[in-house]
């Protein structure tokens, strides 16, 4: 079976003969022989696959090929959507091999009927934007065979009416609902039960992981083999879906969605304006209750107040007059009776936010300028990745550009608690020897100086009049961020700031520009494809240690120095090198590309750690010198006059 998925794609193979501008790859060969044999064997593989390796071939010839039941999980609903829509059919026409397959997403990713329909007949919206997008809603609709709204053209990722057109776990109505034969989540899972590769997203997967009920837990059990790629996610996510969270924003759209539903049931409103307003003015109180906290922190300190005591009880008795009220009309309607039910389980729900911090776990809040929410985050998701793996008894392939630090899986796999997985570290294709350089000025300041982005900006302009712009400037804060993009207001280059626009109108932008300049933080460190001569110049302000006042991280590091352990060493650099790695990764994509990294941070080379770092890192010749870098660039094609 192994050679078997090599076959088509080596020289001449169904993929060369059918995808133009298919390259063989021996490394991308060797990855789904690999796959083959972990598909065959059963047990878990790990690849670390370079950037240019070709990682989701390699995957999907094998997966394709061995006849059983996959669920592929990817990173994000974008790569999910490229990967359905691009990838697996163009390998799926190639090899011939007859196979169902479906999408599958989250349901709010999908129009509900039911809301739609009371949106339509309520008519009630702040602005006539909100109106604009219900129509645009109601048009797509009418028309869409999948009701998945990323195929809405015209409707923003954030626009105002998503949240009244779709669904919750919380709010849907199930089979009761008068829609459910013809609702598109319900379709949706119905073709995921009937198909043989289902293509996922991590979130989606996790929902269901930790039994948060998103209507999938029925459809993992039958598969053969999961195939996670961008896995590097995984442990972080395995953090947020393993724990519990409750915020007031699900309080709020609870005592909105029993006045939406009383309105259809006589004599009902009356009794809902007298209760339900009252919750969303406790949850104003609560949230003027910590108000010039920090955005983020440990929730103990913060719920031991006695403001934030008082604001809770007050929310907490709002809340069980809401109960009270919605029981005696639930059998009025089934919207009623689903907010009934809603309504009891929050109630219960509230322990978090008073009880003492549950054992393994640690409680923090977040602020939003009108939410909080507080969570109880498990301090190690390792064990339930475990006992789930081997509750389902299937295959497993992870795999990811960015697993290893300094050429070792043991980080990733601890997180992972894989305890005996086959490991496999494919270099990339790409000849960074030649088609990259890896510079980092002398003189710069410590990165907690005041001084540094000015002048990390001042060493960074010579670059960018040598690369003609064509850069990526990535900062580990907003703040950095902001102060950088006013130091190039005045360039010559075009400037692409992240949340000055969609991240999709920044980047096509950019890519038009010809000689643009983006700053970006966060999301921007990876996920991002821009091939050829648009980019041609990546720059990394500071290491990305994350923030010390993480609260998770707080916690963690705490945990492990109890336990005897180096957190610097085991917890911090290594999560710092893989993220490094990620932003890294921008800058070659392609066989053709050409590139310098530049990096701002002296550590790199004043500490001793920067040695880790800098062996995560591409094989890139390095340089201190400007004049390496403008000669470089002498000769780049890219340049024009």
């Amino acid at each position: 079976m192994a050679a078997r998925a090599a076959d088509p794609l080596a020289e001449g193979g169904a993929l060369a003969l059918a995808i133009d501008g298919f390259t063989p790859r021996p490394v991308q060969q060797e990855m789904a022989e690999a796959v083959a044999a972990t598909i065959a064997a059963g047990g878990e593989l790990v690849v670390e696959a370079g950037t240019g390796t070709g990682k989701t071939f390699a995957y999907l010839v094998p997966a394709i090929q061995s006849g059983q039941r996959v669920i592929l999980s990817t990173g994000t609903k974008a790569l999910q959507d490229q990967l359905f829509h691009r990838d697996l059919p163009r390998v799926h026409q190639a090899l011939g091999v007859p196979v169902k397959t479906a999408l599958l997403k989250g349901r709010a990713n999908y129009v509900c009927r039911y809301r739609l329909d009371k949106a339509r007949h309520e008519g009630q919206f702040p602005n006539r934007a909100m109106v604009a997008e219900l129509n645009v809603v109601l048009d797509f609709a009418a028309r869409t065979r999948s009701g998945d709204l990323g195929e809405c053209s015209g409707l923003a990722d954030d626009a105002m009416i998503l949240p009244r057109v779709t669904s919750t776990s919380d709010n849907c109505l199930g089979a009761e609902c008068a829609f459910f034969n013809d609702c598109f989540v319900v379709k949706a899972r119905r073709a995921a039960q009937e198909a043989d590769l289902i293509v996922v997203n991590h979130h989606l997967l996790f929902a269901d992981l930790a039994i948060r009920h998103e209507g999938f837990g029925e459809i993992l059990p039958g598969a053969n083999l999961f195939i996670v790629d961008e896995a590097h996610q995984l442990p972080d996510l395995a953090g947020q879906f393993f724990g519990d969270s409750l915020g007031t924003r699900q309080l709020a759209d609870l005592a909105q969605d029993a006045l939406r539903e009383s309105g259809d049931v006589p004599g009902a409103r009356a009794s809902m304006v007298r209760v339900a307003p009252a919750v969303e003015d406790q949850i104003k109180k609560l949230r003027l209750a910590v108000h010039g906290e920090p955005a983020r922190g440990a929730w103990p300190p913060l719920r031991d107040k006695t403001a934030v005591q008082e604001a809770i009880a007050l929310v907490a008795a709002a809340l069980d007059e809401l109960t009270a009220a919605l029981d005696q009309l639930a059998e009025a309607s089934e919207g009623l009776a689903a907010c009934a039910e809603r309504a009891g389980a929050l109630a219960q729900q509230l322990s978090l936010w008073r009880d003492p911090e549950p054992r393994g776990h640690v409680l923090w809040y977040e602020t939003s300028e009108r939410h909080l929410s507080v969570t109880a985050t498990p301090l190690d998701a390792s064990e339930p990745l475990r006992e789930f793996r081997e509750r389902l008894k299937a295959a497993w392939i992870f795999t990811s550009a960015t697993l290893t630090v300094a050429g070792k899986f043991d980080h990733y796999l601890a997180q992972m608690g894989l305890q005996e997985p086959r490991t496999l570290a494919l270099p990339s294709p790409f000849d960074y020897a030649t088609q990259g350089l890896m510079y980092l000025p002398k003189g710069l300041p410590a990165p907690n100086s005041p001084e540094h982005t000015q002048a990390l900006i001042e060493r960074v302009m010579p670059v960018l009049e040598a690369s003609n712009g064509r850069a990526f400037l990535l900062f580990t804060t907003h703040r950095a961020l902001r102060q950088a993009a006013e130091l190039l207001a005045t360039s010559r280059f075009p400037l692409f700031v992240q949340g000055s626009a969609p991240r999709s109108a920044l980047l096509e932008g950019f890519r038009d520009s010809g000689n643009g300049v983006l700053l970006g933080a966060a999301s921007f460190w990876e996920g991002v494809d821009v091939r050829g001569d648009a980019l041609s110049v990546v720059v990394i302000d500071k290491l990305p240690f994350a923030p010390p006042d993480d609260p998770v991280l707080d916690a963690r590091i705490r945990t492990l120095r109890e336990q005897g352990g180096n957190p610097f060493a085991e917890l911090q650099i290594p999560a710092a090198a893989i993220a490094l790695k990620q932003g890294a990764g921008r800058l070659i994509r392609d066989v053709t590309d050409r590139g310098v990294l530049m990096f701002g941070d002296p550590r790199l080379v004043t500490q001793g750690y920067g040695r880790t770092f800098i062996a995560s890192l591409p094989p890139m010749p390095r340089t201190r010198e400007l004049a390496d870098v403008q000669a470089f660039f002498a000769t780049d094609p890219g340049i024009v006059s």
